[in-house]
């Protein structure tokens, strides 16, 4: 019976939730002997007129660049198969999207927010939920693990 998750998806925005979302997908990967794919997107400008206005090339490298830096100092030491990271222009739901076509699950970073935040900002991660094919593991900074609160607890 092949793995369910050798092909991990992981979007990042520079956010702690994603850095730790980062690490447990990264453990996932690498405990199925599996790959890592993390995606950031760089959404367009939206004028109040006219087209959108794609990013550019140097903003794409800039990002590129904190990304593979990122990747590295948070997968460093862990076992993982093949790392790629990838920027991409667009909506980023769609963006996550669009990439998991290719993966056997999603690990994303949330905040949490709920009420009128919730509700003014909408989700990426509820519209990835939603939308994905596969599943989607949902990850906070500031939750600690259940058996760290069990052993704390005890």
């Amino acid at each position: 019976m092949p793995a369910l998750f050798r092909r991990i998806l992981v979007p990042y925005d520079f956010s702690k939730s994603a850095a730790k979302a980062l690490g447990v997908g990264a453990d996932l990967a690498a405990r199925h002997d599996g790959s890592l794919l993390v995606v950031h997107a760089i959404p367009p400008v939206y004028p109040t007129h006219g087209r959108p206005i794609p990013p550019s090339a140097g903003e794409v490298a800039m990002v590129e660049a904190r990304l593979v830096e990122d990747v590295a100092r948070i997968v460093r030491g862990r076992r993982v198969g093949r790392v790629r990271s990838r920027v991409m222009i667009g909506p980023p739901a769609g963006c996550i999207l669009e990439a998991a076509r290719r993966a056997d699950a999603i690990v994303m970073g949330t905040l949490g927010r709920s009420g009128l935040p919730h509700l003014l900002l909408g989700s990426v991660a509820e519209r990835v939920i939603r939308h994905a094919e596969v599943p989607v593991l949902t990850v906070r900074a500031g939750a600690r693990s259940r058996r760290r609160a069990d052993a704390d607890g005890a």
